[in-house]
């Protein structure tokens, strides 16, 4: 297997791509994805999507039959996103089938404008499960305190959830309980658990552009040498350090006697998702991210550039538990300089949900610029 992508699969890890947009559907490239590159699994966010109507011709057929129709803008993005996340899923569906629902999903998000809102959470799930009426279809709900409750209420209803900006150790672990404790429900009910799928996506890269940034205040603050130096060697080093904690407790949740018995019964684990695992700082390795977070029973959603980089140069090894202790030691260091590891990873999950907030606004706005640009409006 020359092709380093091909190589992630034998070591435990599935290979999911971060992006949705109708003209590579139509051009084939999604199809060489998952035919050439390995690719299991698609995700979508509103960002992603509101950069695919806005560019373009691929939805404009579409867009003339809905807007003769009568139909608002914000209908319009609705049946524009579910008809390529449905196609999507008919795409995927020999992966689910063959890999025992393990794979095969695409992933669909609820507005984040709703990330605060359990009761409108629980409403969208279902209207976007039902909608889609597809069972390789996970909706995606932010890990946010009011999201858990959502996400948890929605596994029970038997609608998998692919649970998303998670940046804490804390918030992983509140995720995770959640998810068993579903799992623990059905089949108190006698419910099937089988079929029961969801992943925890832990945003990655995010991490470093804050901290690297606010190290670099820290060493404009001293003139201390020696401090600059210890300051400076944390660098780049908090994402992957918090990435790898994560992995150590997914084990640990996963690997109890209690899960054991859930297991007997067909539920799966709940995997980590590594999300926003391409590299924002032009100084690292293209493929810093995902290189160094491999590892058995996870998943990575890249970009197309990540990919493209990665099946370019990646180099594959086991490396998710690599150094546990450093790992441990990086936060700690964090902390020792006065970044707070708490403030940061809750600042990370505030900003993510208001920047996904605004890219569903810009969507709908881009619907608009559309139908008035159609002489419709």
């Amino acid at each position: 297997m020359s092709n380093p992508l091909l190589q992630l699969r034998p070591l435990g890890q599935s290979l999911w791509y971060d992006n949705i947009d109708r003209a590579q559907i139509k051009s084939g490239q999604l199809h060489r994805l998952l035919e050439e590159d390995g690719v299991v699994g698609v995700t979508a966010n509103p960002t992603t999507f509101e950069k695919a109507i806005r560019a373009g011709h691929a939805y404009d057929e579409q867009m003339h039959q809905l807007i003769s129709e009568g139909k608002s803008a914000k209908d319009i993005c609705d049946l524009l996103v579910t008809t390529d996340i449905r196609t999507v899923a008919e795409m995927l569906y020999p992966v689910y089938e063959s890999t025992g629902g393990q794979d095969g999903f695409v992933s669909l998000e609820v507005s984040p404008e709703l990330a605060y809102d359990t009761p409108r959470t629980l409403e969208e799930a279902r209207r976007y499960w039902n909608m889609i009426a597809r069972p390789n279809l996970m909706i995606k709900i932010p890990g946010t305190p009011q999201g858990i409750a959502a996400l948890q209420q929605a596994l029970t209803e038997s609608i998998n959830v692919n649970v998303t900006l998670i940046f804490s150790l804390e918030n992983y672990h509140r995720v995770a309980e959640a998810y068993v404790s579903a799992l623990e429900v059905r089949l108190q009910r006698g419910q099937d658990i089988k079929h029961l799928a969801s992943v925890a996506s832990f945003f990655v890269s995010r991490l470093d552009v804050l901290v690297d940034s606010l190290l670099e205040d820290k060493i404009r603050s001293t003139r201390d040498s020696v401090e600059q130096h210890k300051i400076a060697s944390l660098q780049g080093k908090a994402a992957i350090a918090n990435a790898r904690l994560v992995y150590k407790e997914f084990r640990e949740v996963f690997s109890t006697a209690h899960f054991a018995s859930l297991a007997r019964a067909g539920g799966k684990m709940q995997r980590p998702l590594w999300a926003s695992t391409s590299t924002k700082n032009p100084a690292y390795r293209d493929v810093l991210y995902a290189e160094e977070l491999i590892g058995p029973n996870t998943v990575d959603t890249m970009p197309l550039e990540t990919i493209e980089h990665f099946r370019d140069h990646g180099q594959v090894h086991l490396s998710i538990e690599h150094d546990l202790v450093e790992a441990s030691n990086i936060l700690t260091s964090l902390e020792q300089v006065g970044i707070s590891y708490e403030k940061v990873t809750q600042q990370l999950q505030e900003e993510g949900i208001q920047k996904f907030a605004a890219s569903f606004s810009a969507m709908y706005q881009g619907a608009q610029d559309k139908q008035r640009a159609m002489g419709t409006v």
